[in-house]
C-alpha cells in the first residue's frame, strides 16, 4: 500500500513547494526588479504620505474636484476591501432610482452643463472602484471645477487634455482620464486659497 501512496505524496509535496513557494517568490522578485511601481500597488505619494493608488477609485465630493463614477463597493462606496457591483439589472427599480438621483444631483451641481450626460457619470463600474472616467465626463464637470478654482474654462480643458490617456497599445479600450491624477494636478496648478 505505501508503495502506491508514497509517490503521490512526494509529488504533492514537491508541487506544493514549487508552485506554492518557489514560483510566487520568483514572480514577486521579478516584478519588484522589472516593475517596482506596479508591483507595489501603483501608489501615488505626496512627500512621505501615500494619498492613493492609480488603480483604485476614490470619492471626491467638493466642487473644486472632478468627481468619479458612482461606486457600489461597500456600504458607502469606494471600499477596496469590498469591491463589487450592485448587480442590479436594467429593469430593477433600485437602479433606476439611483441613476435618476445621480442625474438630478449632477444637474444641480453643474448647472452650466446642458448636454447629454455620459453614462459613466451615473452608472457604477463592475468593480465599483474604477479610477478612470471618460474625457466627456470630465469635460461635463469642467465649468464647475473652473469656477470653484478661479481658473478659466480653457485652462481646465487644457489640463484635461494633458491627462487624457489614449487606449492601451493604441487600440485597446477607450480614451480615459484618471480622476486622482487630474485632481492632484488641479491642486498643483490652481491651489485653493
Amino acid at each position: 500500500m505505501w508503495q502506491q501512496i508514497l509517490p503521490g505524496l512526494r509529488i504533492k509535496i514537491f508541487m506544493t513547494i514549487l508552485l506554492g513557494v518557489i514560483y510566487p517568490l520568483a514572480m514577486t522578485g521579478i516584478s519588484q526588479v522589472l516593475f517596482p511601481h506596479q508591483a507595489n500597488g501603483s501608489l501615488i505619494t505626496a512627500g512621505d504620505k501615500v494619498i492613493g493608488s492609480e488603480l483604485i477609485g476614490q470619492n471626491f465630493t467638493k466642487a473644486e474636484y472632478f468627481q468619479p463614477r458612482p461606486s457600489a463597493a461597500g456600504n458607502d462606496g469606494y471600499d477596496a476591501a469590498n469591491s463589487a457591483a450592485s448587480n442590479y439589472g436594467p429593469t430593477n427599480q433600485k437602479l433606476i432610482d439611483r441613476v435618476k438621483a445621480s442625474i438630478a444631483k449632477f444637474r444641480k451641481e453643474n448647472p452650466d452643463y446642458t448636454g447629454p450626460l455620459p453614462a459613466d457619470l451615473v452608472t457604477a463600474s463592475a468593480s465599483g472602484l474604477d479610477p478612470h472616467i471618460s474625457p466627456d465626463s470630465v469635460r461635463a464637470q469642467a465649468a464647475r471645477v473652473a469656477k470653484a478654482r478661479g481658473a478659466t474654462l480653457d485652462q481646465v480643458n487644457e489640463l484635461i487634455m494633458q491627462f487624457t490617456e489614449a487606449p492601451d497599445l493604441g487600440l485597446l479600450g477607450d480614451p480615459r482620464v484618471n480622476v486622482l491624477k487630474v485632481n492632484l494636478a488641479l491642486d498643483r496648478q490652481f491651489p485653493q486659497k
